[in-house]
């Protein structure tokens, strides 16, 4: 993305949208694209909290149903015995924690980038657990798109804190 519509001073001017349109237009597709992004993760974090993720042990029974679903060779069934069943509730603080985070910095437009990356930690690590499908390529493009342009400072907190504080990874 050019430096001239890193900000959101100079992106939401009538000027730039004459100059500009179809570049503007896939600003505002991005802008609902991440707005959807984030509804679909508070979603995904709310659902978790409703279902006692956190206090108790579904997520262990529902990787053990999962199992039995997979090549008793495969990288999935490794992961899951390996990682996931033995650390299942630390797995489900982090997967709902971070689900909760991704989208209302998405719904923000607060520490953007690190959201989406964060979206995509979790994204590989359903696809390790053996939860994977066509609907995910979606979901992976989504979070790099996010990860690319800087739609936090377009319209969030994210321009606001980058000129509060220049330099900073976090914006």
């Amino acid at each position: 993305m050019t430096p001239a519509i890193d900000t959101a001073q100079r992106v939401w001017t009538a000027q730039r949208w004459r100059q500009h349109p179809l570049r503007m237009t896939g600003i505002v597709l991005h802008l609902v694209l991440r707005t959807l992004f984030g509804l679909f993760w508070i979603a995904a974090g709310v659902n978790k909290l409703q279902k006692d993720w956190l206090t108790t042990d579904i997520l262990r029974q529902i990787f053990a149903d999962r199992l039995t679903e997979l090549h008793p060779d495969s990288l999935q069934v490794m992961f899951l015995q390996d990682f996931a069943i033995p650390f299942y509730k630390l797995v489900a603080v982090f997967v709902t924690v971070s689900e909760l985070y991704v989208g209302v910095a998405l719904l923000l437009g607060l520490t953007t980038r690190w959201a989406a990356g964060i979206a995509l930690v979790n994204l590989l690590g359903f696809s390790a657990g053996g939860y994977y499908d066509a609907s995910l390529i979606p979901f992976f493009a989504l979070g790099i798109m996010m990860m690319s342009w800087p739609s936090g400072r377009w319209l969030g907190l994210d321009g606001p804190m980058s000129r509060r504080y220049p330099g900073s990874r976090w914006f």
